[in-house]
């Protein structure tokens, strides 16, 4: 019998490709998700890439009894991917409460029905934001974790802080994986699936492409005035095909008993910092499609500059980002194209 897995925000961007990865990998995939920042279409795609449709159910996991009635029906579940989460930066300097509500009540309700249901393993999904604005580059799992710039990364930092306190507070044999993520970007090789932002985008890539498509007049660039060769933000960033290849090393690791302690944080980039022109630059070589776009003032919470140090990840999962930047916006570029009807 294959072994179940939960994917909270299964239908997500992330969620997505990593529900695609894990039962091509032999898995059997539950989804939960309430359709905040996504579509049940999204399940369509995944069934057309891998010939499965995953188990679906809608809801919010903030509501607790809906958790606990959850793991009752799907009493086979050996382990959680946490990825449901309010994510945008900006957002979430303008929505605090909203962003800590959403991100932490929804984990301890799973951390609670994890002890009652005997389950084990857990995969949360971080992010670098815990690091705030690094001291050292490339960042190490090391790094001190500073002061959030934002919300969201408070919740991030929160998040694990409760996992470990948790964790400590168990007899039983519970264990999880903290993934911080840099920049996920692209889409499935398919164009079936890929990043389908609600309203204006906050993450660069989907501006970058709904821009080139002719859906906003101009793309705007938050910053050029920062402490950088060219003066806009760095960042690394990472294909979200590898980033989900990651999760099921990780998943692996855990149920294969490979893990080294409770609690393992583990950096997921390629270890290359880019600038915003620089993703920008390369768009327009690997498309033939010129940008329009003009400078901006910076972005409350951004940090200036950062990316990873992942050989932690590349020697303890067995794994490494290996996909180009051309092939990532490429793929990027394609699902743009698909899901404006416009394959030409």
């Amino acid at each position: 019998m294959k072994t179940q897995v939960l994917v909270t925000g299964g239908t997500g961007y992330i969620g997505s490709h990593t529900a695609v990865e894990l039962i091509e990998e032999g898995f059997d995939v539950v989804i939960i998700d309430n359709l905040s920042n996504s579509q049940e279409s999204v399940l369509d795609g995944i069934e057309k890439i891998t010939g499965v449709r995953p188990a679906f159910e809608k809801f919010d996991l903030c509501e607790r009894e809906k958790v606990k009635a959850f793991f009752q029906r799907y009493p086979r579940i050996e382990a959680i991917i946490h990825f449901a989460a309010l994510k945008a930066v900006g957002e979430s300097v303008k929505k605090p409460l909203e962003y800590y509500r959403n991100n932490l009540v929804s984990l301890i309700n799973l951390l609670e029905c994890m002890k009652g249901n005997v389950l084990k393993n857990f995969i949360f999904s971080s992010s670098c934001t815990v690091y705030g604005q690094p001291d050292v580059l490339p960042v190490t799992e090391k790094a001190p974790v500073k002061k959030a710039l934002s919300p969201y990364g408070n919740t991030k930092q929160i998040a694990e802080e409760i996992i470990q306190d948790y964790l400590a507070s168990c007899a039983d044999d519970l264990r999880c994986i903290s993934l911080r993520y840099f920049n996920p970007i692209g889409a499935h090789p398919s164009a079936l699936i890929g990043e389908l932002p609600t309203g204006v985008p906050q993450n660069l890539v989907p501006f970058v492409t709904q821009t080139a498509i002719g859906i906003h007049p101009e793309l705007k660039v938050f910053g050029n005035d920062y402490n950088t060769p060219d003066g806009t933000c760095i960042r690394d960033y990472i294909y979200v095909m590898d980033l989900a290849k990651a999760h099921v090393a990780a998943l692996k690791r855990l149920l294969e008993n490979k893990h080294k302690s409770p609690f393992e944080v583990f950096n997921l980039g390629t270890g290359k910092g880019l600038s915003v022109l620089e993703i920008i630059t390369t768009f327009e070589k690997v498309t033939g499609v010129k940008l329009n776009y003009r400078f901006a003032p910076r972005r409350e919470g951004d940090i200036e500059k950062i990316w990873a140090d992942p050989s932690l990840a590349n020697r303890e999962l067995g794994w490494k980002a290996e996909t180009s930047l051309e092939d990532t916006l490429l793929s990027a570029w394609k699902w743009e194209k698909y899901i404006r009807g416009k394959n030409n």
